[in-house]
């Protein structure tokens, strides 16, 4: 019957755009100019958001009364139809882009640029399959930016100018070249020309085991939660489980979400096959989609280590799915948050697709999400258990790295130090990535993927 229903979705909406390209064939022509290629795609798109809208959204009665026909494209109707201000995920996104997304598929030169204290562009983040990561450049989180292409980048991230910075640094596409001029750890300066190239992007940053004390615990940078991810966390949970784990310190301080499946499968790993077919996280829909409410449990999985507690670092950029890990997870273990309070992001949506056309994928807020005990209410964020700055001056792994040291602390059950105020942190986030990739999704017919 599942299916059956998003097959029925998909009809309505070619019927919608048969009916609407019958009308203009039995029209008499008129000396009005011909619409471009664009321009019926736009029309088509906007109508097929119109009845997703007024149907899926989670908001649909709280939505404001607009004439769709006075916006020219999906975009625009978005934006009049948006409720404000709670909803700020709602997106609608070209297809190809999306689909490449979702399956780890990334052009740029792989990294994520932040500001330290002193004012100083740093490399917060870059993918192993980087061209900057790879022999000969070595290039790794916490080396400063002196400049690109001559254009002092920290400058631009001060004031705030993400379309000088988009301009210096060009758009994410092949072929692409930039010379960086960066400032190594020990002082040493280095110039690297670097062109951007297509690659597959990790999500696990990367995986060690830490002692501490008499134990042994695990470390974990989890990026995101795409489609590559599963083979990532099934290597890494092999692992942690040979090395028999005591405690696990997950660090989703990037992690913005992506698909619940694959949260899932990192929550079940993480909760234990003992507690396999408890509930982890319910979905609500609308009044109209209640009979779309469903449960999410814990599954079997070949290296579940079974925690009883969790150390998870945070910052504002932790959302959606991975705040699910938190709160699906707090029933069950004792959930430890160490850095900055995340993102409040506890709703996620379907991903629907203009078919036959391809052109769009829609995806308006359709549901929010709770945990076994219906607590599900943090739209302002889960606020941190210890804070911690985000040290971007040390890479992952580092004991010195403000919040690692601050779980190491905490683990060894000691007192925390007081942090350094002049230690660098990021304070903002240069990226390439797309700016809508802070959201969650789930799998259906006629969902593309579910972050």
């Amino acid at each position: 019957m599942r299916e059956l229903r998003y097959i029925l979705i998909l009809l309505l909406i070619q019927l919608l755009l048969t009916t609407s390209c019958k009308k203009e064939e039995d029209e008499p022509p008129n000396d009005e100019p011909q619409k471009t290629e664009e321009q019926i795609n736009n029309e088509r798109g906007r109508d097929v958001l119109n009845v997703i809208m007024n149907e899926w959204y989670y908001w649909y009665d709280m939505m404001p009364q607009v004439n769709p026909i006075d916006y020219d494209n999906p975009y625009a109707l978005l934006e009049a139809l948006r409720y404000l201000p709670v909803d700020v995920w709602s997106f609608v996104t070209d297809y190809q882009s999306f689909i490449d997304y979702y399956s780890g598929s990334f052009a740029g030169h792989g990294i994520r640029i932040g500001l330290d204290n002193q004012g100083q562009a740093r490399i917060a983040m870059i993918y192993s399959s980087s061209p900057l990561y790879a022999e000969p450049h070595n290039v790794r989180r916490g080396w400063i930016i002196d400049a690109v292409n001559g254009t002092d980048i920290a400058a631009l991230l001060i004031a705030g100018n993400f379309s000088a910075y988009q301009s210096v640094m060009g758009p994410p596409e092949p072929g692409i070249t930039n010379q960086f001029d960066f400032i190594k750890p020990d002082g040493t300066e280095v110039t690297i020309s670097s062109t951007k190239t297509e690659f597959q992007a990790n999500s696990v940053m990367t995986h060690d085991t830490l002692h501490i004390g008499g134990s042994v615990a695990g470390y974990l940078v989890l990026e995101s939660f795409i489609e590559p991810t599963s083979d990532e966390l099934e290597e890494a949970f092999s692992f942690f489980h040979s090395a028999g784990i005591d405690d696990l310190i997950l660090d989703l301080r990037y992690n913005s979400g992506g698909m619940l499946n694959v949260a899932t499968e990192l929550a079940s790993y993480l909760a234990g096959n003992e507690r396999e077919d408890l509930v982890f996280i319910k979905s609500e829909h609308n009044n109209k989609k209640s009979f779309e409410n469903e449960i999410t449990r814990f599954h079997i999985t070949a290296h579940s280590i079974g925690l009883s507690r969790l150390i998870v670092i945070t910052t504002g950029e932790t959302a959606s799915a991975s705040e699910n890990i938190i709160n699906g997870l707090s029933p069950y273990m004792d959930v430890v948050t160490i850095g900055d309070t995340t993102s409040g992001k506890p709703t996620g949506m379907y991903a629907f697709v203009d078919a036959p056309h391809n052109k769009f994928i829609f995806a308006p807020t359709t549901f929010k999400l709770v945990n076994s005990e219906g607590v599900g209410d943090y739209f302002n964020g889960i606020a941190p258990t210890i804070s911690a700055h985000d040290d971007i001056t040390r890479d992952f792994g580092n004991r010195e790295e403000l919040s690692l040291k601050a779980a190491i602390e905490y683990l060894e059950g000691a007192k925390r130090s007081i942090p350094d105020p002049a230690a660098a942190r990021a304070v903002w986030i240069g990226q390439e990535r797309p700016l809508w990739q802070n959201n969650l999704f789930i799998n259906r017919e006629v969902v593309i993927s579910d972050r």
